[in-house]
């Protein structure tokens, strides 16, 4: 599996298995099929609710712990130190692990700062790899890098080829941190995947419109993260690495940026509801 390299030294791999929306029946054979393909990443979070089964199907494969790189994710009702800090331990539990390789911060909501310090004691405790964000603009990113020792490792943001967000991504690459792009096939719009750039390059390389997305996205230097229980489709996902497309034609893709996103919620309101959603829940005896 080819990596990248985070601006803390450590090695991420470019592509992983997403288990959002994934109960906990479905992800035990989901991921049996991921790692005999060839995948050695998984992407869940504590409101996913299935991280115990997240951390069952990687010990049942039999694969070194040392082999699955594992990212997970606490939302914004768990923010400040203290909160952060007994998260942490719970999610590692749940995971039944030893350690997190990858932890981000689920929303921008809150006290990120303090939870960020519980995050940099963290890794210093060596109970986590990497630390890093998700879903915080521009703004809450410089207030968080400003306060920080260590620096996000990764930020996942929404990104596909109708949303491309180059100017955040720049903006991240100043900080060494790696974009993971969620919603890679722009939630499965069926107007995005039926566009003929798409057709025309997927007969040339053999590939579906699918296929090409995603490794315009790792030609992108982005990290894909595509979600499915599908064994059909957690194959082709992965067959992303014996086709390069042209510089002319990741030029092409990048002239169809809409700047359309698909989570579209004005910001005063997901405020509101993200702030709301969770609050109180018990991750630990609410694993679907």
């Amino acid at each position: 599996m080819e990596t990248f390299t985070l601006n803390d030294g450590n090695q991420i791999p470019k592509l992983g298995i997403g288990v959002n929306q994934v109960r906990s029946a479905a992800v035990g054979p989901a991921l049996a099929r991921a790692f005999e393909v060839g995948y050695r990443a998984v992407d869940t979070a504590n409101t996913y609710l299935n991280e115990v089964a997240v951390g069952r199907a990687i010990r049942d494969s039999g694969l070194p712990r040392e082999e699955v790189y594992v990212t997970t994710k606490v939302w914004s009702t768990e923010s400040g130190h203290t909160r952060m800090s007994a998260a942490i331990d719970r999610t590692i539990e749940r995971l039944g692990t030893d350690y997190l390789d990858l932890l981000l911060v689920h929303q921008q909501y809150g006290d990120y700062n303090g939870a960020w310090r519980a995050m940099e004691e963290a890794v210093a405790a060596g109970k986590v790899r990497s630390i890093g964000v998700s879903n915080f603009n521009r703004e809450r990113l410089t207030d968080l890098v400003s306060n920080a020792t260590v620096l996000p490792a990764v930020a996942q943001i929404e990104r596909h080829p109708y949303f491309q967000q180059r100017e955040q991504k720049a903006f991240l690459e100043q900080f060494g941190t790696v974009v993971a792009g969620w919603f890679p096939l722009g939630r499965g719009d069926r107007g995005l995947l039926a566009e003929p750039l798409f057709a025309e390059l997927g007969e040339k390389y053999g590939k579906s419109p699918a296929q090409v997305i995603l490794r315009w996205h790792l030609q992108g230097d982005t990290i894909v993260i595509p979600g499915s229980t599908d064994p059909d489709h957690i194959r082709s996902n992965y067959e992303l690495f014996d086709f390069s497309l042209t510089a002319e034609e990741m030029d092409r893709i990048a002239a169809m940026d809409k700047n359309k996103r698909f989570h579209n919620l004005p910001e005063l309101a997901e405020r509101i509801i993200f702030q709301s959603m969770w609050r109180g829940t018990d991750y630990d005896k609410r694993q679907r």
